[in-house]
């Protein structure tokens, strides 16, 4: 069967013809939902793209969106691709260095500013920049001028203008895991072919509800909230602060879900803080299966996930021992693995019993392959053209039709992709021996006292463990988490080869944050900024003591 394929603009359009007064997002503010139409918010996106066409910059010129995810935030970038203009989605937890390099690196012109943490930061960032401020909801920077002001003295432009299949959508900039963001080049044909052939075969309809609280200024939620929703004709629901999100969460009840594993840890220990695991296992034991469904639907719907069809894990590596304490409770936590570069055009659990540690079979029109040194190689038409101003980097990564991931893995008998670790992050201990850090994190993963762990051991004689405190271990004495991390490695580095187990582990007073920059804005770990930060303090431990307290 052909799938037909469409511009973003072109489902936009279509929505706003044949149901303009139907919901299409929802804003949480003091306990309500204020509700836009897809009439109003195609009109507002009409309004401000004709302030945009009277600024006369040349077509294709960039404008930069900084903002916590609101309504605003669509309506801006529908605004942008309806002037003719390029979009740079940046991160609100950016850097004021990576910020002032990606602004100055793309040549931005003007920027939408919402709400954001540290209004400071962003006045700092932005003093003695030439660029143009608008204000979006929330805005507490000073601007040239607010989208509120636009919608009352603008009117809407009358026609429904296409961008070119071969002009810029947009240049998302990645997180910057070591070095530089480098500049993503999506055009409308890749990203409309990717969104197109992704939303099939998810089968989402029109009565789809999403949750929107990830950046969108990171690929996966860009395309899986935003543009999913023109694709499906779906709501969006959007939170008001983090400490409404759960209230919040249970009111949008999503059919669609996706979250990152850092966040899928923080749900599983606020569960544990409340049922013990032994209690929590007694209850799953139970002989009376109707308790145990009970049981199981009471949490989805604790987490506000009861109504949750599609519930989807990604941007890093899910711990498998979290990926089956979901499943064990009836949630199919379906692993989904992509990236900037192909607009996450890659791989998904579709089914609906996952196979806990893989993820999945590629998307329909993508091909994926194992290269040189188990290197994951993927192609497709949805591929970046290519890094902006950076022809070499391009060439590493985009050869012979494959964009090459530094990612390593293997594909097993049901043509599932397992991905095994990054080329980048293997360490050679001492001993000559090269080591996985992920491979050791994912068994590590059952010691229910711990939360974030990053392990170590360039330049060690064996790999080191970096953890956090889990909210069960925050509520345990010291004696008591220590024997429980003695036990467990006992019981789990058997798993392990002989030269990846872990004989210590330095436990951490901070929590690694992207405020503090130990993770990149989309919460990966910044392996090598956490090493720096802890070596000192490794290098001075003694060697027999294998449980230790910063």
């Amino acid at each position: 069967m052909s799938i037909e394929i469409q511009q973003p603009l072109e489902r936009l359009y279509y929505w706003e013809a044949n149901k303009p007064e139907e919901i299409y997002l929802k804003q949480s503010y003091k306990g309500e939902f204020i509700e836009f139409t897809w009439g109003e918010v195609a009109r507002r996106a009409r309004q401000l793209a004709a302030y945009l066409l009277e600024l006369n910059y040349p077509v294709g010129s960039r404008i930069a969106i900084y903002s916590q995810n609101s309504p605003d935030w669509f309506i801006a970038d529908f605004a942008i691709m309806m002037s003719g203009h390029v979009s740079v989605p940046l991160y609100t937890g950016q850097s004021m260095q990576s910020m002032q390099y990606v602004l100055n690196h793309s040549d931005c012109q003007l920027i939408l500013l919402g709400q954001a943490d540290s209004p400071q930061t962003i006045n700092k960032t932005l003093s003695g920049m030439d660029i143009k401020r608008v204000a979006l909801m929330g805005c507490e920077t000073q601007c040239d001028v607010c989208l509120v002001d636009i919608v009352e003295n603008y009117q809407p432009i009358p026609d429904s203008p296409l961008p070119s299949l071969n002009a810029l959508y947009s240049l998302m900039y990645t997180s910057g895991t070591t070095g530089n963001p480098k500049g993503v080049m999506h055009h409308f044909d890749n990203v409309s072919l990717a969104v197109t052939y992704m939303a099939e075969d998810f089968k989402l309809t029109e009565k789809s509800r999403f949750f929107s609280y990830l950046p969108l200024s990171h690929t996966a939620e860009r395309v899986l909230v935003l543009l999913y929703s023109l694709y499906t004709g779906g709501t969006v629901a959007f939170p008001e602060s983090m400490e409404t999100f759960n209230s919040d969460l249970k009111r949008a009840k999503p059919t669609f879900f996706f979250s990152v594993p850092r966040l899928w840890q923080k749900f599983k220990e606020a569960i544990e803080s409340k049922i013990s695991p032994e209690a929590m296992e007694t209850m799953l034991n139970d002989p009376d299966q109707n308790k145990v469904e009970g049981f199981k639907q009471q949490i989805r719907t604790q987490l506000g996930l009861d109504c949750a069809d599609i519930i989807i894990t990604g941007s890093s590596p899910t711990p498998l021992e979290l990926q089956l304490w979901y499943q064990n409770l009836g949630m199919a936590l379906k692993n989904g693995y992509g990236m900037t570069e192909n607009c996450i055009h890659g791989c998904i659990c579709l089914d609906n019993n996952p196979v806990a540690g893989t993820v999945g079979k590629p998307f329909n029109g993508c091909e994926v392959k194992i290269g040189a040194d188990n290197e994951i190689l993927f192609k497709s038409k949805a591929l970046m053209k290519g890094y902006y101003l950076e022809p070499e980097r391009t060439a590493e990564v985009l050869r012979d039709g494959y964009y090459h991931t530094g990612d390593t893995g293997m594909v097993d008998e049901q043509g599932l992709l397992h991905v095994t670790g990054r080329l980048s992050e293997v360490f050679k201990t001492t001993k000559g021996k090269f080591v996985k850090p992920t491979n050791i994190e994912n068994i590590l993963g059952n010691i229910n006292c711990l939360g974030q762990m990053c392990v170590i051991g360039h330049g060690l004689d064996s790999p080191f463990l970096l953890a956090g405190l889990s909210e069960l271990g925050k509520d345990m004495d010291k004696q008591s988490v220590t024997l429980m991390i003695e036990a467990k490695l006992q019981e789990l580095n058997p798993q392990l080869e002989s030269f990846e187990r872990v004989k210590q582990v330095l436990l951490v007073k901070d929590e690694w944050t992207i405020e503090n920059e130990l993770l990149t804005p989309t919460m990966k770990l910044r392996r090598n900024s956490i090493s720096a930060r802890y070596i000192s303090i490794v290098n001075a431990l003694p060697a027999d003591q294998g449980v230790n307290w910063q």
